[in-house]
């Protein structure tokens, strides 16, 4: 089984990239190395297979042609370029910002096994931890979460979740509550023909960290993925998720940042 840093992230580079990242994509177009893809709601997103310094093309020169397909089309809002540091991209991060791009915190590429995260501590008094699946659920879980990260909330990203939800994909939505309120939220995302789940938008009301409620919503992801025979975990991570999936026998194989571009703001 593979154990070290240099195997889980070949692992994560296999399995985990381009097409296995966009399950919900509307249309992927290919430029080059690149994958431009179309998300609902007017989200754009670009992303790429891992290559060493033999990459076939630049990802600095591509950077300005694959915006202008994005531009070209009205309806297109926000545009995500993800970013590896273990990547051959010289000069890529500099011309990102050049176009307009700003970049997002960095966040730790996290992998380990599933089974891992099995939590043998009882939750918190009083805390209940389960599925959500109708649309008024998902808006009250999306605001929470918002408020969790200090961002605005973003009706988009409601819609986009119930969305995938109608259609039935395998991802699922877990939420923590106590007397009746949200207070935590993640996602469960199966990476179809890998043996890979991914855990996402796990996020805890700053009020309510520090007391295990993120460790239980990581625990009934992980039993929850492993009832559907998947293997391995991965996760993008803040800085304040990161120590607690150490804690659980994740490593941090890489980092990623997302650099992401505004019409509004262009």
């Amino acid at each position: 089984m593979p154990e070290k840093r240099e195997e889980l992230l070949a692992l994560y580079d296999a399995q985990l990239r381009t097409d296995a990242e966009t399950p919900s994509a509307l249309h992927v177009q290919r430029l080059g190395p690149l994958r431009l893809v179309t998300f609902a709601e007017g989200r754009g997103f670009i992303t790429y297979p891992h290559f060493s310094t033999t990459a076939p093309q630049s990802l600095a020169e591509l950077a300005a042609p694959a915006l202008e397909y994005f531009l070209a089309q009205p309806e297109i809002s926000t545009v995500e370029f993800k970013t590896r540091v273990h990547d051959h991209a010289p000069g890529l991060a500099q011309r990102l910002e050049e176009l307009g791009f700003i970049p997002e915190p960095t966040e730790s590429i996290m992998i380990g096994f599933m089974q891992s995260l099995i939590s043998n501590q009882a939750p918190p008094p009083g805390l209940v931890v389960r599925q959500v699946k109708s649309p008024a659920q998902i808006e009250t879980m999306c605001r929470m979460v918002a408020r969790a990260f200090d961002e605005p909330y973003d009706p988009a990203i409601t819609n986009a979740l119930v969305s995938r939800t109608a259609r039935d994909d395998g991802m699922e939505l877990w939420v923590a509550e106590v007397e009746g309120q949200m207070v935590g939220a993640g996602r469960l995302e199966p990476v179809v023909g890998s043996e890979f789940a991914g855990l996402w938008g796990g996020g805890v009301l700053p009020e309510h960290r520090g007391c295990g409620i993120y460790r239980a919503l990581t625990d009934a992801r992980a039993r929850s993925a492993i009832a559907h025979g998947l293997r391995y975990v991965h996760s993008d991570s803040t800085e304040y998720s990161r120590p607690i999936l150490e804690s659980q026998g994740l490593l941090k194989v890489s980092s990623t940042t997302p650099y992401v571009w505004n019409r509004a703001s262009s």
